[in-house]
Formats: C-alpha cells, structure tokens, sequence
C-alpha cells in the first residue's frame, strides 16, 4: 500500500496555504477522501493507497482565475511514498513528484 501526502505553497504571499480543500478522487473521477490543509499547509492524504490512476483536486481559488487545480498521476506497485507538492500564485501552478 503507497502512501500519499501533499504541501502547499502560496508563492504570491511567500508562505504556506493553510485551510485549503484537497479531494482525492480516483480514476473515474469519485471522491475518495477529503483533506484539509494544517497550518503548515500540509495534509496526510492516505496511507492505503493501491496501483493505480488518482487525481488530486486543490480547491485553490487563488484568484478570479483560478478555481481548482487538478493533478492526475499514477500510483505504481508496491510500497512507496508519494509526496506531491502544489505551488500557486493568483496565475499560475506548478507541481512535481517530491520525497
């Protein structure tokens, strides 16, 4: 079973984005697990993930331009630790598979 958690960064405010929604759908798109980010704008998402196609939904509402940000990606065999990080500003995302 993979393990899955998520931080959030407000580049735009040069701190952590703190109360931020964040669902865990699977491939089909149905809402698996919500999460809250803490203070540290940080969230466990799941501890008991198997292979598999997920989506990430940030309810991010940055700015009139952003709404939610959507990251899909794969969960491979086996026992790993995924970590996926969001940076955000009013205009802009960007993300990658972290440790």
């Amino acid at each position: 079973m993979a393990r899955l958690s998520t931080h959030i960064l407000d580049t735009a405010k040069g701190r952590p984005a703190a109360g931020v929604e964040v669902r865990l759908c699977d491939s089909s798109r149905q809402t698996l697990k919500t999460v809250t980010t803490d203070s540290d704008g940080r969230a466990l998402v799941d501890e008991n993930l198997m292979a598999g196609v997920y989506e990430l939904v940030f309810a991010v509402h940055a700015s009139e331009f952003l709404e939610d940000v959507v990251v899909r990606f794969r969960i491979a065999e086996g026992d790993a630790r995924y970590h996926v990080p969001l940076l955000i500003s009013p205009f802009g995302y960007t993300t990658y598979r972290g440790s």
